[in-house]
């Protein structure tokens, strides 16, 4: 595995070793040891999600998880494409309030991580597009945060302008109306 830095002190951008033939292919989409190189070694995942999304321009988030319940994430496209986006949200940090994109797909195989403190949202690029993320905290409702994904603080440059969005999505505060969640 590589492991690529981003923007974010410990967000990383994974690239797997991909072994293809015509058979197809065969990956290792994590491994303790590998993560280890990055300081998740006392990290211990929790908690398999999996989302589909039926059609292209869905986006979900930008979604996040208050202490003690905050969330550790590594995802990967197992079906698809998105625009993937990661937002700081720890006030003590030199990168506070900006923003990243990655675009993962089952073209390119990249995985990303997302450390605690991240708001984390993603856009649809195609339809049936799937979406598989390990977490180290498992979903606590009450704990459970956003902020909406056309913030204007923000100023995300999302690959859509009318997203299909849920009914909580469309209903998440902007920066300006909520104190720090972290």
């Amino acid at each position: 595995m590589e492991f690529k830095p981003t923007l974010f002190a410990d967000a990383w951008v994974v690239k797997p070793n991909v072994f293809a033939d015509e058979r197809g292919f065969f990956l290792e989409s994590y491994s303790a040891a590998a993560f280890a190189q990055i300081g998740l070694d006392k990290t211990v995942f929790v908690q398999d999600n999996h989302s589909l999304s039926r059609t292209k321009g869905v986006l979900r988030g930008l979604h996040f998880q208050r202490p003690p319940f905050s969330q550790t994430k590594i995802l990967r496209v197992t079906r698809g494409a998105i625009y993937d986006v990661i937002v700081d949200l720890r006030p003590s940090s030199p990168t506070y309030r900006k923003w990243q994109g990655f675009e993962l797909s089952t073209d390119n195989f990249l995985m990303l991580v997302v450390p605690q403190g991240f708001a984390h949202g993603f856009c649809t690029l195609v339809a049936d597009t799937e979406v598989l993320y390990k977490v180290d905290c498992v979903y606590t409702p009450s704990h459970d945060g956003g902020v909406r994904w056309d913030d204007p603080t923000l100023c995300v440059d999302w690959p859509v302008k009318d997203p299909t969005l849920s009914s909580k999505d469309q209903q998440l505060p902007l920066l300006a109306d909520m104190n720090s969640p972290f």
